[in-house]
């Protein structure tokens, strides 16, 4: 059997430096530790992989695709219609123009995991 290219083990819960101390991961933390994973690809392979793996789902949504990560969740754009709106400093109504916005609808495998944490 093949090793495979890219090994993606389970990252932390939480991951450590200098924004993990506030529960988020930010990507340069999520490629350092595929990177730890993974000695047998360079850094900088990686940091590529995670880039154009980013870039295609990105040109899926534009395209008005649909990404979907079996288990942890799907990726869709809505319509937000145009609509009156408010400045919340001043309270002065204003226009709030028609615009597409990225949607996110977590897999069942992410929600059961995540509720299991509770139940520890």
């Amino acid at each position: 059997m093949r090793k495979p290219f890219l090994r993606l083990e389970r990252i932390g819960r939480v991951a450590h430096g200098r924004a993990g101390s506030r529960g988020l991961m930010i990507k340069s933390e999520l490629i350092a530790k595929l990177a730890e994973e993974n000695p047998h690809l360079t850094q900088r392979d990686i940091e590529r992989v995670v880039g154009v793996i980013l870039e295609r789902m990105i040109e899926a949504l534009e395209e008005g695709g649909r990404v979907e990560l079996r288990g942890f969740g799907a990726l869709s754009v809505r319509s937000r219609d145009a609509r009156a709106g408010r400045n919340p400093r001043t309270g002065e109504p204003v226009d709030v123009r028609a615009k597409h916005v990225p949607f996110f609808k977590s897999g069942k495998e992410l929600r059961e995991r995540l509720n299991a944490v509770d139940e520890r």
